[in-house]
C-alpha cells in the first residue's frame, strides 16, 4: 500500500468536501443578501383563513428576528413550520398568541388576526386570547395538580363551568379527545407530574382543548418524546385537525409531512416558501429551501 497516495487521495477529498461547504455558504450569503419575496402560496382567501398576519416584524432590543412576514393559517387545517435552529419559526408562534409580551425587550410590529380582530389591539385582553389560542410547548409542563384540576382550571377561571357536573363532563371530555381518559380515568385525583412524558404532554393538550379554543399552537410538542409518545401525539393532531386549526413547529421533515396540510420555510428571520406540504417536499420552488429539504444545511 503506497502511503503517500493514500494520503494525497484523502487530502483531495477534504479538499473537494471544502470547496463544496465553501460554495454552499457563498450560495446562501448570496441567498441571504437579496431581498427575498416569499414564494408559494402564503395567503388564503378570507373564507378559508383562520388567523392572518400581515407585515409581521419582531424585535429582541435593536435585533431583528422577524422580517416582514405575512402567512395566514386556514380552518382546520395544520401548518407546520419548518427551518434550521434560530431562523424565527418559534418566535412567529409566539406572536400568535401574544407570548412574546412577557419579553421586556420584544416588540411587534405588523398586523395579526383572528377572525378579522385584530389581537395586537391595545384595549384586548390577553387572557381570553389566550384561551381562543391555545399553546402547547416543547417540554410537557403540567400544572403541580390533580390531573382532574389540571384540565379543571382552565374553565374554571374562564367561567365557563357552574358546578361540579359541568366540571367533571368538561374534563371526561377532554381526557378523551386527548386519547387519554382510558389510562387515566381511575386516578383523576393522581398528580399530572406523575404521569410518563407522552402522557403529560397529551394532558397538555387536554388542558388546551377543555376552554375550547379556535387555534393549537404546538412549539417542537414530541422533540423530547421516544417514537412510540411521538406516534400517539401524531395521530392525535390529526384527530384534532377535525375541530381545530393548528400550527406546529417541528425541527422533524418527517413528522411535518406525516401531520400537516401546508408548510412554510423560515430561514433567518424570512418566510421564504409556503405551500401544500407534499409540493414543499417533492417539488419546491425556492432554492433555499430545496438545499434544507435535502439536507445541505440545518
Amino acid at each position: 500500500m503506497n502511503t503517500d497516495t493514500t494520503i494525497d487521495e484523502n487530502a483531495a477529498l477534504m479538499g473537494e468536501a471544502v470547496d463544496k461547504e465553501a460554495n454552499i455558504e457563498d450560495e446562501l450569503h448570496e441567498l441571504e443578501s437579496e431581498d427575498t419575496e416569499t414564494v408559494g402560496k402564503p395567503l388564503l382567501s378570507p373564507e378559508k383563513s383562520r388567523m392572518t398576519s400581515r407585515n409581521v416584524f419582531v424585535y429582541y432590543g435593536d435585533k431583528m428576528a422577524i422580517d416582514n412576514i405575512s402567512l395566514d393559517i386556514g380552518k382546520n387545517e395544520v401548518l407546520s413550520m419548518i427551518g434550521p435552529s434560530g431562523c424565527g419559526k418559534s418566535t412567529f408562534l409566539r406572536c400568535l398568541n401574544r407570548m412574546n409580551d412577557t419579553i421586556d425587550i420584544c416588540r411587534v410590529d405588523g398586523e395579526i388576526k383572528l377572525d378579522k380582530q385584530d389581537i395586537y389591539d391595545p384595549k384586548l385582553d390577553v387572557v381570553p386570547l389566550r384561551a381562543r389560542v391555545g399553546m402547547v410547548f416543547q417540554k410537557p409542563n403540567p400544572f403541580p395538580k390533580s390531573i382532574y384540576d389540571n384540565i379543571a382550571y382552565g374553565p374554571r377561571i374562564h367561567g365557563m363551568v357552574d358546578n361540579k357536573s359541568e366540571t367533571d363532563e368538561v374534563v371526561e371530555t377532554s381526557l378523551q379527545r386527548a386519547g387519554l381518559w382510558d389510562e387515566v380515568k381511575d386516578r383523576l385525583d393522581a398528580p399530572g407530574t406523575g404521569l410518563s412524558g407522552g402522557q403529560q404532554q397529551r394532558l397538555c393538550i387536554a388542558r388546551a382543548i377543555a376552554v375550547n379554543p379556535e387555534v393549537i399552537l404546538m412549539d417542537e410538542p414530541c422533540s423530547a418524546l421516544d417514537p412510540i409518545a411521538t406516534a400517539k401525539i401524531e395521530e392525535l393532531i390529526d384527530e384534532l385537525r377535525e375541530e381545530f386549526t393548528i400550527a406546529i413547529v417541528t425541527h422533524s421533515m418527517q413528522q411535518a409531512a406525516r401531520v400537516s396540510q401546508r408548510t412554510a420555510y423560515f430561514h433567518l428571520g424570512k418566510l421564504i416558501e409556503v405551500g401544500k406540504t407534499d409540493k414543499i417536499f417533492t417539488n419546491p420552488e425556492h432554492k433555499l429551501t430545496e438545499d434544507y429539504i435535502t439536507g445541505r444545511f440545518g
